[in-house]
């Protein structure tokens, strides 16, 4: 998972504007006061879900990213099709996944690229953050493409970020844990992050025109 070796060619990385965050890698942990990755993933585990919690969050920012209406009843059916079967979420991981859907809308309409990603803790070893974050990517990536198939009335700056998601997503050797690799790595989150808001900006319905109706548990 060597983030350093993706070429500046294809993956625009290292020109990320650090506006919104400090250069230093430790300086924007994500906030485990909002989305608990470790907690969210286990959760999904007990109820046999083949996914992660980054991975649903991705499955749900490239949902809403890709163009998916405020008033689409069907979010949470797609989202059992595609990571548990079919099958209907158990009550208390349904109510959990509102809560996931729900802040994630939330941070989109937020100002200062308020998007927080479901991550492990900064503590956890580096390849595990590297192999969620790929998770959160190809989870982006399906969400995204549920809902926008014809890229054709993109901007470059959206097609660009896709390209470089899915090379992301393919990203799966092994990173040694030193100042670079955490750094590289943190660059990689850091231009995940701004670029899933890029493309909510521009292909997203208003949050704002359609608020959410409250979310009902039946």
């Amino acid at each position: 998972m060597a983030f350093a070796t993706i070429g500046a060619g294809s993956l625009r990385v290292f020109n990320v504007s650090n506006n919104n965050s400090e250069n230093d890698h430790g300086s924007h942990s994500q906030s485990k006061e909002h989305i608990r990755y470790e907690a969210f993933s286990n959760l999904l585990n007990q109820h046999n879900v083949i996914v992660d919690g980054a991975e649903v969050q991705g499955i749900l920012c490239g949902m809403l990213a890709g163009g998916m209406t405020l008033d689409d009843q069907h979010w949470l059916e797609a989202l059992s099709d595609v990571t548990n079967q079919g099958e209907a979420f158990h009550r208390k991981l349904k109510a959990s996944i509102v809560d996931v859907y729900d802040e994630v809308c939330q941070q989109f309409i937020e100002p200062d690229f308020a998007l927080q990603m479901c991550l492990p803790d900064d503590a956890a070893p580096i390849n595990e953050r590297g192999q969620a974050l790929t998770h959160w990517v190809q989870g982006f990536l399906l969400g995204f493409g549920l809902h926008q198939a014809d890229l054709t009335g993109c901007s470059e700056d959206v097609k660009e970020a896709l390209e470089d998601f899915t090379e992301i997503a393919r990203m799966d050797e092994q990173m040694t844990e030193d100042e670079a690799s955490e750094q590289a790595l943190f660059e990689v989150v850091e231009y995940v992050r701004i670029s899933a808001m890029l493309c909510f900006n521009e292909l997203g319905k208003s949050l704002l025109d359609s608020a959410p109706k409250p979310s009902v548990l039946h």
